[in-house]
């Protein structure tokens, strides 16, 4: 029987003359002092910044460690006062931005981000994807950027740590953004499903055969019992409701 998984003991000459990250000397840890406030349903919320992009803040940033490109949307250029003619191509599609849908993003750019303060930052550039619609955050710091500033989120306490040259810098999320983009968020999902339900109803009908898209011949018209051939009359002198059909042709006697 062969086994799944292979364990490896012997770490000899796996790790020779290995190359550390800048900073990466820098103890990073979390405890008790990092719960800034009393969050209400931890786990809810997603961890939304504030950093400046090309010297630039947006208060819409999601930090989600499970992407993996970095992500600004098309809502976010005129604010960065960029065009689409000024991104570099980007081939690939992506997914997991809108659900069950792969992506051609509009292009590539790469802009400086900083986290922090005048008195305690870090600043390195990223490489954004952008996504060809508008979003409910400005952007989406991936595994990339973390992987560069050496970032740790911790989703509990909803704050991001980072090695600076000064130390570590914390950077707090806002729980109120967080709240509203989740809102919009599920607003803007449910009507993505919407539309895709009414796509996917319209290309049903494209393939239903022609002679079932017909309306069915409408219905001879009855004749009136009243025709030609009889006549009306009135059984009881003075009781006008009690009438009976005769043929036109009966003799008169």
């Amino acid at each position: 029987m062969k086994k799944a998984c292979i364990n490896v003991d012997n770490t000899d000459g796996l790790f020779v003359d290995p190359k550390f990250p800048p900073l990466s000397h820098r103890e990073i840890s979390f405890n008790r002092q990092d719960q800034w406030a009393a969050i209400p349903e931890p786990r809810r919320f997603p961890l939304i910044l504030d950093p400046c992009i090309n010297s630039i803040r947006f208060d819409r940033v999601l930090v989600d460690g499970g992407s993996s490109i970095d992500i600004l949307f098309r809502n976010s250029l005129p604010t960065l006062k960029l065009t689409p003619a000024q991104l570099k191509p980007y081939d690939a599609q992506f997914w997991g931005v809108l659900p069950g849908q792969s992506l051609v993003p509009l292009g590539q750019i790469t802009l400086p981000v900083q986290f922090g303060t005048p008195d305690h930052f870090r600043t390195e550039f990223v490489n954004f994807v952008v996504a060809d619609f508008d979003g409910t955050y400005h952007a989406i710091v991936g595994r990339p950027s973390l992987t560069k500033f050496m970032a740790v989120p911790h989703y509990s306490y909803l704050v991001l740590k980072m090695p600076t040259e000064k130390g570590v810098l914390t950077v707090r999320g806002n729980v109120y953004t967080a709240y509203t983009c989740e809102e919009e968020s599920f607003k803007i999902t449910e009507a993505i499903d919407l539309s895709i339900h009414m796509v996917e109803t319209i290309a049903e009908a494209t393939q239903v055969p022609p002679d079932q898209l017909q309306l069915p011949e409408q219905e001879t018209p009855r004749k009136s019992s009243k025709s030609k051939g009889h006549k009306e009359v009135q059984l009881v002198d003075g009781s006008p409701e009690k009438t009976a059909l005769i043929g036109t042709n009966l003799d008169a006697k």
